[in-house]
C-alpha cells in the first residue's frame, strides 16, 4: 500500500521532540542541583515532559503518516506507549543526573533511553490494529533501536558535558544535546516507519478511535502549553536558586569576615598591642593549662618557673628620650626575652616595662636561674636608639612550681622575689623565698583596699600653702592626696600612688581628687575665702581625651571659677607624649584653668618646647633647692632657670624650701612663690582655715 506524509505536521513533530528535548535537559539540570525533596519533583518533571515530548512526537508523526485509508488508535495501547515513554525517560534522568554518574551509567541510561524510545514506537504502531498485521523488516527494526540508543548516549553524554560548563558555553551545549536527543528519536521513528509494510487492502480496526485533524490539534497545543509553561517554571527556579546561591554565598562570605573580626578580637583580647607578646590574660591561661598538666602527672619528674621581669632604668630614658624611644625599647627587649626562652616557653608583657615568663618542663631550679641569668645579660646589651646607644638592665623574680607554696600564687611570689631583687639593687635575679610572701601579701591588701577606699572614706586632701615672696602671703595651696588606711594607719603617698597606677585605677582616683578639689574652694567661697588650688595631673589623665571636659564639668558643678584652679604636670610627662600633651593642655587653657610645668629640671625638655606649652607657672624641683646652700653649681643653674622663666612670662615656684638660706638665695634669685616645710606642712582644709586666720590671709591675683 502506497504511503506519504505531511511535511508540516513532521516538522511540527520535530520540533516538539527538539523543544521537549531542550526543556527536559534544563530539568534535569534542575536535578542534579536542587535538595533531595526538590530534586524528586524536578524529576518526576523531567519525566513526564519527555515521555509526553517522545510520545507527542510519535504521535504527530503518525498522523502525517498518510495511508489513503481512514486509520486510528486504540486508547489502551496508546496510553500503555505513553507510559513506557514517561518510564523510560525517568529511569534515563535518574541515571544521568547522579553526581557520581560514571560510563557505566551513562551506558544504561542510554539503553533504557534507547529501549523505552523504540518501545513505545512499536506499541503506538500496534495501537493501529491494521488488518492484516504489518510486516516488518528485523533488519531496519533493529537499526531503528540501536539509531535510538546511540543518539540517546550521545545526547547524555552532552548532558553531562554542559552540566559543568561555564554559563554561555552550557548555553549552547544544552542545545546540541536537545538537537541529538530529537534526531534520535525522529531518526529511530522514521527507520521504524521505513521498517513497517502495509497490505494493499489494509483497513485499521481502530479508525473510529483517536483520530482526525482535531486530535492532531489537541496534542499538539497541550503539548506546547505543558513544555512551555515546565520551561518557564524551570527557569523562574533556575534564577531564584541563583539568587539563593548567591545570598548563601554572600552570607558566607560575611560569616566568614564576622569570623575574622572576632579572630581579631580574640587576637586583641589576648596579645599586647606594642610588642604582639600575650597579655596578662592569656599568660594566666597558658600559666594554668601548664600547672594541670604537671599536677596530673604521677612521677613528677620536672618542674614550671614563673619569672617576673622588671626593666631597671627604663622610665629615665621614657622619660628623657621620649615615648616613641620608649616603645622601640620595649619591643626590642621583648624580642630578646623571647630568644632566650626557647619554646613550649611562653613569654608576656603585663605592664609598662613589666614582662612574665613561663617555663615548662625544667630539670631543677638552677636550670630556671640559669635562663634568667641569660636574659638579665641579653637586656644589659646596648640598645641603638636614633643613632644612641642607650643602656637598661632589669630586674628578675623567679618562683618554681611545685616545691615554693601554693601553686596559684607563682605570679604573686616571682613578683615579690623582683621587687627583693629592685631592693637589692637591681640587675639581678632572686629566687622567691618564704619572708617575701608577707611583702607580696600586704601589697595585695593594699590594692584590695584602695578600690574602695574612695566610697568608705579613707582618701582626704591635704593643703600646703604656696607664699608670695613680695607680699609674705599665701598665694593659694596645693592639694596633696593622702589615705588613712583603717588598719595600718597613714600610707605614703609614694606606696600607694605607684599601686594605683599599677593596677590601673589612678584615673578613678584623679578625678576624685579633681571633684574633692572643686567642692573644698566652693566650700571655703561659702566662707568668705576665695583660694586657688593646685592639683597633680598623671600621665594616665593627661592620655584621657576627654580631660579638659570633665574638669569643666567639676568647676560648672560646684560653681568655681576656672583661674580657681592650677593643674601641675611634670615636665617628664610633658615630655612623654608631645602631641598628647600639647592637645590636653590646649583644651585645659581654653576653659581657662591655669597651667604649671611641675619638677622642672628633672626633664629633657628644650627652650623652644616650653614656649609652646601653654603654661603660666614653672616650679623648681626640690633636688635642687636642697643643693642651693652647698653647690655654686645648683645655684647657677637655678638662676638661669628663673630667668628663662621669667624671659618666656612664666611664673616661678620653688618648692621643697626647708631653711633660712635656702629661701634668702630663691629670693635673691628672683623666684616668685615658695613652698615648703619652711613655711608650712600639708594640713586639712580645716587645720588650714585656722593657719589662714591666725595671720596669713590669701591675697587673690591675676596670675599664679
Amino acid at each position: 500500500m502506497h504511503a506519504s506524509h505531511d511535511p508540516y505536521v513532521v516538522a511540527a513533530s520535530f520540533a516538539i521532540a527538539l523543544l521537549a528535548s531542550y526543556v527536559t535537559l534544563d530539568l534535569a539540570r534542575q536535578v542534579s542541583n536542587s535538595s533531595h525533596q526538590v530534586r524528586l519533583a524536578w524529576w518526576a518533571a523531567g519525566s513526564i515532559v519527555l515521555g509526553t515530548g517522545i510520545w507527542s512526537m510519535h504521535f504527530l508523526a503518525m498522523q502525517a503518516f498518510d495511508l489513503a485509508i481512514a486509520v486510528g488508535f486504540d486508547g489502551q495501547l496508546t496510553l500503555l506507549s505513553w507510559l513506557v515513554a514517561v518510564a523510560a525517560a525517568g529511569l534515563a534522568l535518574r541515571l544521568a543526573s547522579r553526581p557520581d554518574a560514571g560510563l557505566g551509567s551513562l551506558a544504561l541510561g542510554a539503553v533504557v533511553m534507547g529501549l523505552g524510545i523504540s518501545a513505545m514506537h512499536y506499541l503506538g504502531m500496534e495501537a493501529m490494529k491494521m488488518l492484516p498485521a504489518i510486516v516488518w523488516n528485523h533488519s531496519l527494526v533493529a537499526l531503528s533501536v540501536l539509531i535510538a540508543v546511540l543518539a540517546s548516549a550521545t545526547a547524555l553524554h552532552l548532558f553531562t558535558a554542559f552540566r559543568s560548563a561555564q554559563h554561555a558555553r552550557r548555553h549552547w551545549l544544552q542545545w546540541g544535546a536537545a538537537l541529538v536527543m530529537a534526531l534520535a528519536i525522529g531518526g529511530m521513528h522514521y527507520t521504524g516507519m521505513a521498517a513497517a509494510r502495509f497490505a494493499v487492502d489494509s483497513i485499521s480496526l481502530s479508525a473510529g478511535e483517536l483520530s482526525g485533524p482535531g486530535m492532531t490539534a489537541l496534542v499538539l497545543m497541550a503539548t506546547l502549553l505543558l513544555l512551555i509553561s515546565t520551561l518557564f517554571t524551570s527557569l523562574l527556579d533556575a534564577r531564584l536558586q541563583s539568587t539563593a546561591r548567591r545570598l548563601a554565598q554572600s552570607l558566607q562570605e560575611s560569616n566568614a569576615r564576622l569570623q575574622a573580626a572576632n579572630d581579631e578580637l580574640q587576637k586583641r583580647a589576648f596579645s599586647d598591642a606594642l610588642t604582639g607578646l600575650p597579655n596578662r590574660l592569656h599568660f594566666e591561661d597558658r600559666l594554668r593549662e601548664a600547672r594541670q598538666r604537671l599536677d596530673a602527672t604521677p612521677h613528677r619528674e620536672t618542674q614550671l618557673a614563673v619569672l617576673f621581669v622588671d626593666l631597671d632604668g627604663f622610665k629615665p630614658i621614657n622619660d628623657s628620650f621620649g615615648h616613641a624611644a620608649g616603645d622601640l625599647i620595649l619591643r626590642s627587649a621583648a624580642e630578646r626575652l623571647v630568644q632566650v626562652a626557647h619554646p613550649p616557653a611562653t613569654v608576656a608583657r603585663v605592664g609598662g616595662d613589666e614582662f612574665l615568663i613561663l617555663l615548662e618542663g625544667l630539670a631543677s631550679r638552677a636550670e630556671a636561674m640559669d635562663i634568667a641569668q641569660q636574659m638579665l645579660a641579653a637586656l644589659t646589651r646596648p640598645f641603638p636608639v636614633s643613632g644612641k646607644s642607650l643602656q637598661i638592665s632589669g630586674s628578675i623574680g623567679i618562683a618554681i612550681h611545685p616545691g615554693q607554696g601554693d601553686g596559684s600564687k607563682l605570679v604573686a611570689h616571682a613578683d615579690a622575689a623582683m621587687y627583693a631583687a629592685k631592693r637589692a639593687g637591681g640587675a639581678r635575679c632572686v629566687g622567691f623565698e618564704p619572708h617575701m610572701e608577707s611583702d607580696a601579701a600586704w601589697q595585695l591588701e593594699l590594692q584590695n583596699d584602695l578600690r574602695g577606699a574612695i566610697e568608705r572614706g579613707e582618701l582626704a586632701l591635704h593643703y600646703q600653702p604656696k607664699i608670695d615672696v613680695k607680699l609674705g602671703r599665701s598665694s593659694g595651696v596645693e592639694a596633696l592626696l593622702r589615705w588613712n588606711h583603717p588598719v595600718h594607719g597613714a600610707i605614703g603617698p609614694t606606696v600607694f600612688i605607684a599601686l594605683a597606677e599599677r593596677f590601673g585605677l589612678i584615673g578613678h582616683i584623679g578625678n576624685w581628687v579633681i571633684n574633692e578639689a572643686c567642692r573644698q574652694m566652693a566650700d571655703w567661697a561659702v566662707q568668705g575665702l576665695r583660694m586657688r588650688v593646685a592639683v597633680n595631673l598623671s600621665v594616665h589623665q593627661l592620655r584621657e581625651s576627654d580631660l579638659a571636659e570633665r574638669i569643666g564639668s567639676a568647676l560648672q558643678a560646684h560653681g568655681v571659677e576656672a583661674a580657681q584652679l592650677l593643674c601641675e604636670i611634670t615636665e617628664s610627662v610633658a615630655m612623654e607624649d608631645i602631641r598628647a600633651t600639647q592637645h590636653t593642655l590646649d583644651g585645659l587653657a581654653r576653659i581657662g584653668v591655669f597651667l604649671s610645668i611641675d619638677d622642672f629640671g628633672t626633664g629633657h625638655s628644650t627652650l623652644n618646647y616650653l614656649r609652646q606649652l601653654p603654661a603660666k607657672q614653672l616650679k623648681i624641683d626640690r633636688s635642687f633647692v636642697s643643693d642651693l646652700e652647698h653647690s655654686a653649681e645648683t645655684r647657677a643653674v637655678v638662676g638661669a632657670v628663673v630667668n628663662l622663666a621669667h624671659a618666656l612670662g612664666l611664673c616661678v615656684v620653688a618648692e621643697g624650701v626647708e631653711t633660712q638660706g635656702q629661701r634668702d638665695i630663691l629670693q635673691a634669685a628672683g623666684c616668685d612663690e615658695f613652698q615648703g616645710f619652711f613655711f608650712a606642712r600639708p594640713m586639712p582644709a580645716e587645720r588650714l582655715l585656722a593657719w589662714l586666720q591666725a595671720g596669713q590671709p590669701p591675697e587673690p591675683r591675676g596670675n599664679p
